[in-house]
């Protein structure tokens, strides 16, 4: 179980993870290469979940293969700075051994904010395959679109719905999670 201290999620991370992995096998299908890099930024979104964190997850993919994980990490670091696509940058950085990671491929499993969109055309990452979109504060479409401003010097490919479903489900328990605990804290202190 969460510890108590971030009892947000009311699942061990372990069931959370089944459960986003677990099809009926009946509505098995074969997973295109897109949905199994989407699939590993869910499962990122799903740790990020376990310790209280919104659950927003991100992979970076090289030649078919994922060399950066990322999850979101700001109350655990109490850094602005820990999302999970700087986390993933970061790590890809390291791996390809330089800044630039334009042959790369980014999947997140919710529409990038303005710092990482910025971040994502700083290291000229190609393409950027997003779950879920942002209407609050997203920046690769919804409130602005960084990701595809032409007065950049570069600007990404991008494909947004990716598993949206699995994406969104997996935000809404959070914050569902989130609001009945808040509540119960409430009631728990008036008594």
């Amino acid at each position: 179980m969460c510890s108590a201290a971030v009892s947000v999620c009311s699942q061990p991370a372990a069931y959370l993870i089944l459960k986003y992995d677990m099809q009926p096998h009946y509505k098995m299908k074969k997973l295109t290469d897109r949905e199994k890099f989407m699939k590993e930024a869910i499962r990122q979104a799903v740790k990020a979940s376990a310790i209280g964190e919104v659950p927003i997850g991100c992979v970076i993919v090289y030649d078919g293969r994922i060399i950066g994980r990322g999850y979101n990490r700001r109350m655990t670091d109490r850094t602005a700075l820990a999302h999970a696509e700087i986390t993933a940058i970061r790590k890809a950085n390291k791996v390809i051994g330089d800044w630039r990671l334009d042959d790369c491929e980014m999947y997140v499993t919710l529409e990038p904010c303005q710092m990482c969109a910025g971040a994502i055309v700083q290291s000229r990452i190609r393409n950027v395959y997003i779950g879920a979109m942002n209407p609050k504060a997203g920046c690769a479409g919804s409130i602005l679109d960084l990701l595809r401003e032409e007065r950049f010097n570069h600007q990404c490919i991008v494909e947004t719905g990716l598993m949206e479903e699995r994406c969104s489900e997996l935000l809404k328990e959070f914050f569902v999670n989130l609001r009945t605990n808040q509540k119960n804290k409430k009631t728990e202190a008036g008594t």
